[in-house]
């Protein structure tokens, strides 16, 4: 296929432009796929912002929905075909290192944004543009949900990870820190795993938001004692699973707080400004407490989470907070709520 690429690119910090590249040839072994919609994750946002800083032009997006349209022809009459609804799962990884290799690509030490992909003019995780090339291993079918839910299984792929990384079990209680997207989300599935689950923001509609999708409790740290009331829903014994979704250093810190015994917590997000917090090692000891980290998610959790939200055991329609077209891609990331989503449709 001949033509041409459109990209949004960060050109500096707070700009994106648009800009035309030719569009290469499919590689044999790969796939191109036009771009439906892109949401915009808070790494975007931050390269936007420039707390996150790299090196411009850069082109960002990794929550991406799309449409096959031309099979190499190494892969043609195997698994996908031309018409196929997929997301893209990041190319980021260096698929060949030990954790690669053993089905840990989340966590492979190569993982670099520095990157130039297929079908990319300039670095970066590359969904912003207009076609993407990737192999198989790196994407997903659909089915039944639109193409703007289908952008955000890759969100879904990486709570569900986090979720799982505490093995939680029927009845368990797990408490969920932030009402935010990531928040929300890890509430659906702690509750699809079993579990009673604790949502605790200090924004209201959030939390009816948590209520309306099925959190078992909320709880408002700004008016009321959240330690408290996590012993009070818990029936003394803490929480079984904590997982802080907030960059917060000081939040981070008081989470441990809510563990029961033999409790997991999960350090979801990212803290911002990057920030040491103190951890009484005497009670990790003694209640035998797990501190896990969680970033990034793996194949099996974009193959298991395009099936949850295929099936609509996932709703993520509230988190959908703006649409915009591709040529207001610059107000598209100016008014990026944070918490929830704004997605670009990627028709140029």
């Amino acid at each position: 296929m001949n033509g041409t690429n459109h990209v949004i690119a960060f050109t500096d910090v707070g700009k994106v432009e648009i800009e035309a590249h030719p569009l290469c040839k499919c590689d044999p072994d790969k796939m191109l796929i036009k771009t439906d919609y892109c949401a915009l994750c808070t790494y975007e946002q931050r390269v936007f912002s420039g707390v996150h800083k790299t090196p411009f032009p850069y082109i960002g997006g990794h929550e991406v929905s799309g449409t096959v349209v031309e099979v190499g022809e190494e892969l043609q009459g195997k698994d996908f075909k031309v018409g196929d609804k997929v997301v893209v799962g990041v190319n980021l990884p260096c698929g060949t290192c030990y954790y690669c290799r053993t089905g840990q690509s989340q966590s492979c030490p190569n993982f670099s944004d520095r990157k130039i992909l297929p079908a990319s003019p300039y670095p970066g995780s590359g969904a912003l543009k207009e076609y993407l090339m990737a192999g198989p291993q790196n994407v997903f079918r659909y089915y039944d949900v639109t193409p703007k839910e289908a952008c955000l299984i890759e969100p879904v792929s990486c709570v569900l990870h986090s979720v799982e990384s505490t093995d939680p079990q029927f009845g368990d209680y797990a408490v969920i820190i932030g009402a935010g997207m990531m928040g929300q989300l890890h509430s659906q599935l702690a509750r699809l795993k079993g579990c009673a689950t604790i949502v605790i923001d200090m924004n209201v509609e959030r939390l009816k938001l948590a209520k309306q999708l099925g959190a078992t409790y909320v709880i408002d740290p700004s008016r009321e004692d959240a330690q408290a009331k996590v012993l009070e829903y818990t029936h003394g014994l803490g929480a079984d699973h904590v997982y802080d979704t907030t960059p917060i250093a000081e939040v981070a810190e008081d989470a441990i707080k809510y563990l029961g015994f033999c409790g997991k917590l999960v350090i979801y997000s990212g803290i911002y400004p990057d920030k040491k917090i103190a951890v009484d090692p005497h009670m990790v000891h003694k209640k035998a407490i797990q501190i896990i980290g969680s970033a990034n998610s793996n194949q099996r959790d974009f193959i298991r989470s395009s099936k949850l939200l295929s099936h609509g055991l996932i709703d993520v329609k509230p988190f959908i907070q703006g649409v915009y077209e591709a040529r207001d891609a610059q107000k598209a990331f100016e008014t990026a709520p944070g918490r929830f989503r704004n997605i670009i449709h990627l028709h140029f």
